[in-house]
């Protein structure tokens, strides 16, 4: 069966809703870190992460669950959810992407404003590979789910969220150079965006030890966590009716 996408029939509110939802979730979360050193000095960093997490949190959480709900609208474009290996690829492609996703994790004391909240400069584990981890991550996560999915509001989506962490990738390099200036500079020109690109071009070696962090085990055993939750989850999100 051949599918035709010549006109915007495929286009549904969903689609729209996705787009604006994540528009302002942008604008929220890249608004609020380009605020950070302006509203520390004012507030606090401890008040400051709290409301930053009060807004981004539940943000977060209404996109998750209405990317859940509406995950197969607008047009089929492919199944492959029956081929042999795609389930056993995919699965593997998400756990990558969380070992890319939560860097920040490490310091669970600081994300949760019982540390106060600081802004370091890396250049060693996950930094080694790429200088934003974060991009990495949500890329893959894409992918494997554009893969699993094939309908035209997953594109949507993810097509969405690889914008917004592109654009975060320039966004969060501006702010490191404005309040690390010259370190920030060296550590840069060390580092890569592209995964793996330092390394392979002799800026970057792979030193495995710093990955032996309780940290790593952490999301190992959450996604086996969400692996096993996962059909539940499924269950919960689809009593919302958004």
């Amino acid at each position: 069966m051949t599918i035709s996408l010549s006109n915007f029939n495929w286009l549904n509110n969903s689609h729209l809703i996705m787009v604006g939802l994540l528009l302002g979730f942008a604008i929220a979360h890249s608004g609020m870190a380009a605020l950070r050193p302006w509203a520390e000095t004012k507030i606090g960093a401890r008040l400051y992460r709290v409301i930053f997490a009060l807004i981004s949190i539940p943000f977060a959480t209404i996109l998750i669950i209405y990317f859940f709900n509406h995950r197969y609208d607008g047009v089929q474009l492919w199944q492959v959810q029956g081929v042999p290996g795609v389930k056993a690829l995919v699965w593997t492609l998400s756990a990558i992407s969380f070992v890319f996703l939560y860097p920040a994790t490490f310091n669970l004391l600081e994300i949760a404003a019982v540390q106060k909240p600081q802004v370091y400069l890396f250049e060693t584990g996950i930094i080694r590979i790429t200088r934003h981890p974060q991009m990495v991550g949500q890329v893959i996560w894409c992918i494997a789910h554009t893969l699993w999915l094939g309908t035209t509001f997953t594109i949507v989506t993810s097509v969405g969220l690889i914008a917004h962490h592109l654009f975060a990738v320039w966004h969060g390099d501006r702010r490191l150079q404005a309040r690390y200036g010259e370190a920030f500079a060296k550590v840069k020109a060390r580092t890569s965006v592209v995964p793996f690109l330092a390394i392979l071009d002799g800026r970057q070696t792979i030193k495995w030890q710093e990955y032996l962090r309780p940290a790593y085990l952490g999301i190992a055993a959450f996604v086996m966590l969400f692996w096993w939750g996962h059909p539940w989850l499924m269950q919960a999100t689809a009593k919302v009716y958004w």
